[in-house]
């Protein structure tokens, strides 16, 4: 008999890592499903610990994605590899052109990182004109 776990609310390291196993399991499971209902409930539980152990800095998307870069000891070329594009990235981070919707999805898992705080509006650099 296959035996669904119980879930309750992540409150260690451990339970982080055995919610992310499973929603990694069940990530791609088909809506209406109980695995599905299962990951919709694994999302909340994750990102909710997330919020209260990465209290993230208010800072810019591209910051807040070099910040995360270095604690996951991440260099550009990850990123590249993870999104298809080096030229792209490269122009990202240093603030020449925005990120893009597929950019955020992709950096959001890879790096842990809300959405909500990759889609804020920042400055970026205009041809010429030189990093502050």
């Amino acid at each position: 008999m296959n035996t669904k776990p119980q879930w309750f609310l992540i409150e260690s390291e451990q339970d982080y890592k055995i919610a992310t196993a499973r929603y990694e399991e069940i990530k791609r499971a088909p809506k209406g499903s109980d695995d599905h209902k299962e990951k919709l409930l694994l999302v909340h539980l994750i990102s909710e610990y997330e919020k209260e152990q990465w209290d993230l800095p208010e800072v810019d998307p591209v910051e807040m994605i070099k910040i995360r870069m270095e604690d996951f000891g991440y260099k550009s070329a990850d990123l590249a590899k993870e999104y298809g594009d080096k030229g792209t990235v490269s122009k990202v981070l240093n603030y020449k052109q925005a990120l893009s919707i597929t950019m955020i999805r992709k950096f959001s898992e890879l790096l842990h990182i809300p959405a909500e705080a990759l889609i804020k509006e920042y400055k970026l650099i205009k041809p010429g004109q030189r990093a502050a």
